[in-house]
């Protein structure tokens, strides 16, 4: 998470402050920057809140971060994904649909404000914004049990990519590994879809 307005520096960059090949920094200063700085998310891109690098290039005790969650924070895919209980892959989904806005790419990472992310965890499952039963219906709300899913449109878009002999288990297959959930939701959610392929 990079907490809201808090400027962040990458170790390209640190290097780059300090007039040394990217190279060299990592062997001889990076070691010992990452044992006492922490990297603001567990990725393989390293990403450093840049007043506690400051801090340690200049021997100080490093500032704390705040630890009081604010909208504006900014979270990657694994921490989004905690907080609406769904995969890293169903947060991309989201996004790539229309779910979730795109999000902000930050030295490569791409990033959503805590805000946005709770906005879609406490919106009504059938619509990004707002929706649900009207007051006074009965009846059922969906069409089918996946209506309003981002993934079916995922899926109608791999159903039209795909050859015609490619079996759709191989396809949900696909899918699951790249987005998460079951290769069964998959097959439900390309079932679906097919009704509004043509050709499918």
């Amino acid at each position: 998470m990079i907490p809201r307005n808090r400027p962040v520096i990458n170790e390209r960059d640190i290097a780059k402050k300090a007039g040394t090949p990217i190279n060299t920094w990592r062997r001889q200063v990076a070691p010992g920057l990452r044992e006492h700085v922490p990297a603001l998310f567990d990725s393989r891109i390293r990403i450093y809140d840049r007043a506690q690098v400051q801090a340690h290039l200049d021997g100080r005790p490093l500032p704390d971060l705040p630890d009081t969650p604010h909208p504006d924070d900014l979270l990657d895919d694994e921490e989004a994904a905690a907080l609406l209980g769904v995969t890293p892959g169903t947060v991309r989904a989201y996004a790539t649909q229309g779910y979730l806005p795109a999000g902000t790419t930050v030295y490569s990472l791409r990033l959503w404000s805590r805000r946005d992310i709770e906005v879609r965890r406490d919106a009504p499952t059938r619509q990004g914004q707002g929706g649900g039963r009207p007051r006074g219906k009965t009846g059922p709300t969906k069409v089918h049990p996946y209506e309003g899913d981002p993934r079916v449109r995922l899926a109608e878009q791999t159903l039209t990519a795909a050859s015609p002999a490619t079996p759709r288990t191989h396809l949900a297959a696909t899918l699951a590994k790249q987005h998460g959930s079951s290769t069964r939701t998959w097959e439900r959610l390309l079932a679906q879809a097919a009704r509004h392929t043509p050709g499918q």
